[in-house]
């Protein structure tokens, strides 16, 4: 038989990854990009488009190389730890070429107009595309739909929100506009928002602005790149390890030992930042500089806006503050598929989704979204894993629940995330990281089996528990079981360090360290006995 076809909607690193596992289990995608290159996001555009998100011209990772690449394609050692744009530019690139995945793009795309299920679709599952290209459509026949758009494609700007912000003779522009700082030098400037792309706005325009000031309704926790030892912060807490400790330790013992943390660091009460809300119930702001912008005066912590004057804003705590630019940095609107058929069985009113991948009510599974959640960690692993259990669907190798029990799955997560979580659009699709990654690693057979690892393979096995869970982890065994998986792992550490150890010391005394037997040893004890508790 010939190879089912599949669209891929989106270029950008959710819908190359797509790409790659469709021909990794024998598929013949298509995908559908409407710039010109490759990227989506990651890629900086001097001129923003309101249709087509982009970064600002600095913007850099919140996630560690090795926690981001696609799993069985590891970043250059060479490259640093936290990436700018530029530089997970160049890797995607090196990944596309790779794996000869440019042929199956077709660029410039004006528009995909329409995705609607086939007459015939109870049986074949087959869906009608239409695309447009340069004012000519042209229909396709797929028998799978990924869809790879991603969620900041909308830009969210509440102007209602804001009383006389339509009298205000300065500009306003949505974050989705700002590029560099260039044009603003000398401004006394408002950002509007404290998550992680208003922080980092704030702290770039106070090098040349006046004076900024960052505007929050509920405070926020702020975490960094660098934690313990110098060390990536998601290569540290993100384990194996802490993921066992998280599932026993009561959450308020969770929240005050991460809000302990992060005040040690500084307070966040005296700063102006402390939130309304404990630390794990809502995403929390990565910035490394905003404490020291603010102790140096460059930014100054205000409330909410209260409303805005002609020249001015008048914050909620009475006070006023003369301003010529505002920015919203407010996020985007989530779930937007406006070329999907208005059906409640392709996507219902609630936006419902089996582990955030599969609408329920299809008659058959052949449509896929990818990437279409917030993950507390990278979006590559995660969407790259959703497409290798996508395509075995698609293939018939794996099959779904029956429609009660999506929904049932569906209907808990969905109390789970209301009751730990803030009733706001970005936790709807929140997902932690290791739970998630195995949940959907387990529907395809590729969770590292931790109990045989030990003992035929103790050394990868100490790595794959304490250490970072990077993805090379959901390579070492099962479909798509990757040769370079476990050098992949050992070797994780040398590419952390290499990039930061630019300067050779020498040291008369090499620094004392634990042996390895004697590592090995503590740590089989301590798997046993985390085994015992879990059985127990």
């Amino acid at each position: 038989m010939p190879p089912k076809r599949i669209a891929v909607i989106g270029a950008g690193v959710s819908g190359l990854g797509a790409i790659k596992i469709c021909l990794e289990e024998g598929l013949e995608p298509t995908c559908f990009e409407g710039s010109h290159d490759i990227g989506g996001l990651w890629r900086y555009e001097e001129k923003a488009k309101s249709s087509r998100p982009s970064v600002y011209e600095s913007a850099t990772s919140n996630t560690s190389k090795e926690m981001t690449a696609y799993s069985d394609y590891p970043f250059p050692d060479h490259f640093p730890n936290y990436l700018h744009n530029s530089r997970i530019m160049e890797y995607l690139r090196m990944y596309v070429q790779h794996f000869h995945l440019l042929k199956h793009i077709h660029f410039l795309v004006s528009g995909v107009c329409s995705v609607r299920k086939r007459s015939d679709f109870s049986c074949t599952g087959q869906w009608d595309v239409i695309v447009e290209t340069a004012g000519k459509q042209k229909s396709y026949v797929f028998d799978g739909i990924m869809v790879c758009s991603g969620l900041y494609s909308d830009p969210f700007l509440p102007l209602q929100n804001f009383p006389g912000i339509k009298r205000f003779k300065g500009q306003y522009i949505h974050s989705l506009e700002y590029k560099n700082p260039e044009k603003f030098r000398g401004k006394k400037i408002v950002v509007v928002g404290i998550g992680n792309s208003g922080t980092d706005l704030a702290i770039e325009l106070s090098h040349v602005a006046s004076q900024v000031f960052l505007s929050t309704r509920r405070g926020a926790w702020i975490w960094n790149r660098v934690w313990d030892n110098g060390m990536p912060v998601d290569t540290v807490l993100f384990t194996r390890f802490n993921a066992v400790l998280t599932r026993f330790y009561p959450t308020f013992l969770i929240n005050r030992w991460a809000e302990n943390k992060l005040n040690a660091r500084f307070n966040h009460d005296v700063y102006g930042l402390l939130p309304q809300h404990r630390f794990l119930s809502h995403q929390a702001t990565f910035s490394d500089d905003l404490p020291n912008h603010i102790i140096s005066g460059r930014i100054l912590i205000k409330p909410n806006v209260r409303e805005f004057t002609e020249t001015s804003a008048i914050f909620e705590d009475g006070t006023e503050e003369d301003l010529d630019v505002i920015i919203f940095a407010t996020g985007y609107t989530t779930f937007s598929f406006p070329f999907l058929e208005n059906n409640s069985t392709v996507l219902d009113s609630q936006r419902s989704m089996f582990k955030f991948v599969f609408p329920p009510q299809l008659e058959k599974p052949s449509l896929a979204f990818i990437g279409i959640l917030q993950p507390v960690g990278a979006i590559i692993p995660t969407s790259e894993l959703q497409s290798r259990w996508a395509v075995r669907v698609f293939k018939g190798l794996n099959k779904l629940p029956s429609v009660s029990g999506m929904m049932d799955d569906i209907r808990k997560k969905r109390e789970k995330i209301e009751k730990e979580f803030l009733n706001n659009p970005r936790d709807t699709c929140r997902v932690q990281y290791v739970d998630y990654m195995d949940e959907i690693a387990s529907e395809i057979g590729v969770k590292p089996n931790l109990l045989s690892l030990f003992l035929w393979d103790p050394k990868l096995a100490k790595d794959i528990f304490f250490g970072p869970c990077t993805p090379y982890q959901y390579r070492l065994q099962g479909p798509g079981k990757w040769a370079g998986a476990r050098r992949a792992i050992l070797t994780q550490r040398e590419r952390i360090i290499k990039p930061l150890r630019t300067r050779t010391l020498s040291h008369d005394q090499p620094p004392y360290s634990v042996p390895f037997w004697l590592k090995s040893i503590c740590a089989v004890l301590l798997f046993v006995l985390t085994l015992i508790i879990i059985k127990g």
